[in-house]
């Protein structure tokens, strides 16, 4: 019998205002599908809120998963604010960014995206395109539409990464909304993947046994390869 208890892996948090039975509240929440993919792949998901100090809880955990949100403030990576960035708050960047440098220390397992690939970045000493659409001519990698929209690209995956590694010959069409992506990739920090038009759409952290930032939507699809990846190592761990 296989006596080994399944491994804990955090999931950050987002704060959002909602309406529930007539009551307006504000709730710390996590998108479902996170949840019950690495449910799914046998560990056992736990949401973390965003405090200060949270990093002092990664040793309870075997893995950690930083998901999509509100943009940074881009003080942070030395930038003025363009008019088109959406901060949420302070607080929040310098609580997760204090979390994925203490998972990039301690060799605690990652899975960083959208957003969380961009804090990644920036932990690294990295950059941000602000507005990609004057990056890249148009806005493909968020759509513009009367409801929430994905852009769709195939990936150009560097051989032998982590990232192709995962996906093997079966690469994905991304699902992509966001209008930042990364410039200047952080120190330690390899892009093993792109789209057609330049954008980094995947990260990895170099000597880490797995700190992987994917720019794209991850659990807004069904394909859960990647939480299953992070799964794997948090086992390993």
């Amino acid at each position: 019998m296989n006596s080994a208890k399944p491994p804990v892996v955090g999931i950050t948090a987002r704060t959002v205002p909602v309406t529930l039975q007539g009551t307006d509240m504000v709730v710390s929440l996590s998108l479902q599908s996170h949840v019950d993919f690495l449910a799914a792949a046998g560990c056992v998901p736990v949401v973390l809120p965003v405090r200060p100090g949270v990093e002092q809880l990664l040793g309870q955990v075997q893995g950690l998963l930083v998901p999509g949100g509100p943009d940074l403030d881009p003080a942070l990576y030395g930038q003025e604010r363009h008019p088109l960035t959406r901060v949420a708050s302070t607080d929040l960047d310098r609580a997760e960014l204090a979390l994925i440098g203490a998972a990039l220390t301690d060799g605690l397992p990652l899975l960083a995206i959208c957003r969380g690939m961009q804090l990644l970045n920036v932990r690294c000493g990295g950059t941000l395109h602000q507005h990609l659409p004057e990056v890249t001519g148009d806005d493909g990698h968020r759509p513009q539409g009367a409801g929430f929209e994905f852009g769709r690209h195939v990936l150009d995956l560097e051989p032998a990464s982590r990232i192709a590694r995962v996906f093997g010959e079966d690469t994905p069409k991304t699902a992509c909304h966001h209008h930042q992506a990364v410039d200047r990739v952080g120190e330690g920090l390899t892009a093993t993947a792109r789209t057609s038009d330049g954008v980094v759409e995947v990260v990895e952290a170099a000597g880490h046994p797995f700190a992987v930032g994917v720019q794209w939507e991850a659990g807004q699809t069904e394909d859960d390869r990647l939480h299953r990846a992070l799964a794997d190592a948090a086992r390993r761990r």
